[in-house]
């Protein structure tokens, strides 16, 4: 195994000084309903990547601003070299368009209406081209592990989620730490009855206040539907490995942040803008959303474990799958770029699992394509708050 001490970076150096490790040129729908006109442009136009969605229309307050920041923050993601954003009105559009330059990056907005979808799809198109040509022709550069932003989350969990692949990430979070990196974990719902620990980790009582206001408005919610978390916390999976209550859980989730000083707290898709260190976002457990979601904060590589076997990934932040279950590891192989099965064996230590994930991920920021990138994981899903007009 090589030593990811002598391994060196490179990545792209955009024009705000952000590092990104992929080059995409990015089209962006602001509304379902220009859905097919970002597709046109993506068949076209060898090189683009589309991230089609089902809201945007009548949306109103939070929701809608949730909606169009995560917009934002996929177009000023380091990970996009150019983005192009289509629209059904010109208002929005040029909002989202505006918002992404910026960063100094390439970015053109479109709008259908008076124009129709075959017109739009013609100019997008020609403009799509040369932001490919752009971006193709941009070199990768040295660059240090300060410069990445790394996230994590847990899918899946079972009993090796918390004894072997959550703690790996945390001694690599340390690590991370120490060298001047920002990370970002959260999962809100999923550190009930760890709450507590969260806290505890929290470097002013203002950003644990910050923290606790938000997981009691999470808790009040759920509550507010007359349900409890059983069935979707833990969900079937976390108790079918072995997982009997959200704080067993919970414990094991918050080993991801390892002994890690908590620096900030954020909003949803909200980016890290104060000191390097971790920071806690409020947001969904679901796997996808939470995904989305800290690559709108700008986010360019991600750790996510598995133990029953989560097959979720990113079009625009690479998923580093890792896991410590034998049986996800052989029957599904193909999703797994880190295997710590051997540290449950005794094989060989947490050090030693950390500096596994640390190899693949100077590997991936390096080029390598993760197991869900090739298998063509592109799963952007928003997080919708409440019902639109």
């Amino acid at each position: 195994m090589t030593n990811y001490q002598d391994m060196s970076l490179t990545g792209y150096r955009r024009e705000n000084g952000t590092v990104g490790i992929r080059n995409h040129v990015l089209l962006i729908p602001v509304d379902d309903i220009s859905n097919a006109a970002i597709l046109g442009v993506e068949s076209l136009v060898r090189g683009t990547l589309a991230i089609p969605h089902p809201f945007g229309r009548l949306q109103f307050g939070a929701d809608l601003d949730l909606t169009l920041n995560t917009l934002i923050g996929y177009g000023k993601n380091p990970n996009v070299a150019a983005a192009i954003v289509i629209g059904i009105e010109p208002n929005w559009s040029n909002h989202v368009a505006d918002k992404i330059a910026e960063t100094g990056k390439p970015v053109r907005a479109f709008s259908i209406e008076r124009t129709g979808d075959l017109q739009t799809i013609a100019n997008a198109a020609r403009v799509a081209q040369e932001f490919v040509q752009y971006a193709t022709q941009l070199p990768r550069v040295p660059v240090e592990w300060s410069e990445i932003l790394v996230s994590t989350k847990c899918g899946e969990s079972d009993t090796t989620s918390g004894l072997a692949s959550n703690p790996t990430v945390g001694r690599v979070f340390e690590r991370l730490a120490e060298l001047g990196s920002t990370m970002i974990f959260g999962e809100t719902t999923e550190v009930t009855g760890a709450e507590d620990k969260v806290m505890e980790r929290c470097a002013t009582p203002e950003i644990a206040a910050q923290f606790k206001e938000a997981f009691d408005n999470y808790q009040d919610l759920v509550q507010s539907q007359g349900v409890n978390l059983m069935g979707s916390q833990p969900t079937e999976g976390n108790i079918r490995g072995g997982l009997t209550t959200i704080e067993e859980k919970a414990l094991g989730n918050v080993e991801k942040a390892g002994r890690c000083t908590v620096v900030g707290f954020l909003d949803q898709a909200e980016e890290p803008t104060g000191p390097p260190g971790l920071y806690f976002m409020d947001s969904s457990s679901a796997a996808a959303e939470m995904v989305t979601l800290c690559c709108a904060a700008g986010a360019t590589l991600h750790l996510f474990t598995t133990g029953q076997g989560n097959i979720v990934g990113n079009p625009v932040l690479p998923t580093i799958k890792m896991t410590a279950n034998p049986l996800t590891l052989e029957t599904m192989a193909e999703h797994v770029d880190v295997d710590v099965t051997g540290l449950l064996r005794f094989e060989y230590n947490l050090d030693s699992a950390a500096d596994r994930t640390m190899e693949m991920m100077a590997r991936t920021i390096n080029g390598r394509l993760t197991c869900a990138e090739t298998l063509r994981h592109d799963d952007f899903v928003l997080t919708k708050l409440y019902r639109s007009a």
